[in-house]
């Protein structure tokens, strides 16, 4: 997920982690993994590449600052390791185990895949239905988009809304409806073609989960839970961070402060958009799911013809798996990444394909507050792999995975990944860095506002988010999203009047500029904004708001 394209979260990949947690591990030249727990399962036959894999995976924890990872691997139907590494959260002496419940963020869009085409085998929709024959208020901010968006659409990311457009209706959480957040989307910019190209997005899978729920007539999380979750046997997964119970076998997410700092973050609930990434979900769980997928959607049990039980037929088992929207092939950051640049890249229905070794990829990623992750299919081998992790390290989950796909598919040769990861997490940084550089250079120190600072104080709409303000507090301006509670900072002036907004909450790492927009008479006609730091996730989409102040305060009740 070093591509941030891929989900929420992931532009935390790229920052540096190196936090060391198990004792055993800080041992120079220790190559012995820690005890295994009760709860794991490692087969004794596995292949000779990792037999040191409980050495490998804790090298990527200290290099990445990952507190806990937990890996299930699959061959041929069989589970032949689910283990757990590191703890579920720093200070504290729990160990991650196979059970251990992750958010697996966007891996959750597979399930939303299946559901749809579950009802589609059940008669009670069409994938190529249009979405308006199913939610007729539907709109998007292009009639012709409105009229031609089929429900194959919604899970290809091939709409026409640029990346990540719309996130702020529900990332960070918001108190929007999922409805609501739909009814919006009509507002939100339509920026590229209609199926002309890749642009990854959230909230088309929000409108996935109401079209789940009007086919269905269940809520989402109990269409998951009955139809996907207990027939796969996943009795340990939950749909949303709501479900949590004291006590359970969770890992805490951490995410790094300022970008410098690892510390815990909060669970976070998306109730408004939970078919884009609300499952917890533990390795053990995610094995078997799986193992369905590599079986083609057969189930381990036999139905009561006599036949085995299916999750989804073979065509919608295809079509999930057949490529929908292309995606540009691009150089990786540098040469020791060079032999995993595929020969060719797109997205199915809620699923990436490429290739690695000459053989086909089906994978997906994850990003969450805290918490990254990483699924991966080899259908020609009959294998799987998931990583999922504690912390905002792509790298981590990626050399995990790649380390694990070698030992099928070059066991002559052992790459460390965590060190090529390792320098590509460096250079990315060091990008970052120049472009702060750039900014403080251009910067005149000397400017002030035009206008006192009174007067930039004010309600500020947009078309498809609403209202952010702007209040003058004891001389200083404090801004705040009025449906997102995370979203409270406080601004400085940089240049002229252009403002830096510091969030209260370190962990959101999405400082942003605040520019003011005068006319001729020295009256505020636009606030925009825009990300400061390359390393902010695509999700803050700041940069798609226009927000325009609001006449008076009447005005500003009435929204």
């Amino acid at each position: 997920m070093s591509q941030r394209f891929f989900s929420p979260r992931l532009a935390g990949c790229c920052a540096l982690f190196v936090f060391a947690t198990a004792a055993w591990a800080q041992t120079p030249g220790a190559t012995t993994p820690p005890p295994v727990s009760t709860h794991d399962t490692v087969h004794p036959a596995l292949p000779g590449q990792l037999l040191d894999f409980g050495a490998y995976v804790d090298s990527a924890r200290k290099t990445f600052d990952v507190p806990g990872i937990a890996v299930a691997i699959v061959k041929d139907g069989k589970v032949v390791m689910e283990q757990g590494f590191g703890l579920r959260e720093i200070g504290k002496p729990d160990q991650v185990d196979a059970h251990t419940l992750f958010a697996i963020a966007s891996n959750t869009k597979a399930f939303t895949a299946a559901a749809l085409q579950q009802l589609a085998e059940q008669g009670k929709l069409k994938m190529d239905d249009r979405v308006i024959d199913h939610l007729p208020w539907f709109r998007m901010s292009d009639p012709y988009v409105t009229h031609e968006m089929r429900i194959r659409d919604l899970l290809a990311h091939r709409s026409g809304l640029s990346l990540g457009a719309g996130d702020l209706l529900y990332w960070p959480p918001t108190s929007y409806s999922t409805k609501e957040v739909v009814e919006r989307l009509r507002h939100v910019p339509i920026k590229n073609g209609f199926r002309s190209g890749y642009a990854y997005d959230n909230i088309l899978f929000a409108v996935a989960t109401l079209v789940i729920e009007q086919a269905s007539g269940q809520n989402y999380a109990d269409y998951v839970r009955e139809h996907l979750f207990k027939p796969v046997g996943m009795d340990e997964s939950l749909v949303d961070k709501t479900y949590l119970k004291p006590g359970m076998d969770v890992a805490m997410g951490h995410a790094k402060f300022n970008f410098k700092d690892l510390k815990p973050v909060p669970p976070m609930a998306w109730l408004n958009d939970p078919g884009a990434g609300g499952i917890y979900a533990s390795v053990h769980d995610m094995a078997k799911w799986m193992n369905v997928q590599l079986a083609g959607g057969v189930l381990p049990a036999t139905g009561s013809d006599g036949k085995p039980a299916r999750l989804f037929s073979e065509k919608g088992h295809l079509d999930m798996w057949s490529m929908l929207t292309p995606i540009k092939v691009g150089k990786p950051s540098i040469p020791e990444l060079a032999p995993l640049m595929p020969n060719f890249s797109g997205y199915g229905e809620s699923w990436f394909l490429s290739d690695y070794r000459g053989k086909k990829l089906v994978w997906h990623t994850g990003g969450w507050p805290g918490m990254v992750s990483r699924v991966t299919l080899v259908p020609e081998l009959n294998l799987g792999v998931v990583v999922l992790t504690n912390a905002e390290s792509g790298a981590a989950f990626n050399a995990v995975t790649y380390r694990v796909l070698d030992a099928w598919l070059n066991p002559a040769q052992k790459t460390d990944w965590v060190a090529a990861y390792d320098k590509s997490v460096k250079k990315a940084e060091a990008k970052a860095d120049d472009s702060l550089a750039k900014h403080e250079a251009a910067r005149d120190k000397h400017s002030k506002p035009s206008l006192a600072l009174a007067k930039y104080a004010g309600t500020y709409r947009d078309p498809w988010y609403g209202d952010v303000i702007v209040s003058n507090e004891n001389g200083k301006l404090r801004l705040r999203f009025s449906k997102t509670a995370q979203l409270v900072g406080s601004m400085t002036a940089w240049q002229h009047d252009t403002f830096v907004v510091r969030w209260d909450d370190r962990a959101l790492n999405a400082d942003a500029f605040v520019n003011f927009n005068l006319d001729v008479d020295g009256h505020i006609t636009e606030m925009r904004m825009e990300p400061i730091s390359p390393l902010t996730d695509f999700s803050f989409d700041f940069q798609d708001l226009r927000l325009v102040p609001v006449a008076d305060k009447a005005a500003a009740d009435e929204h």
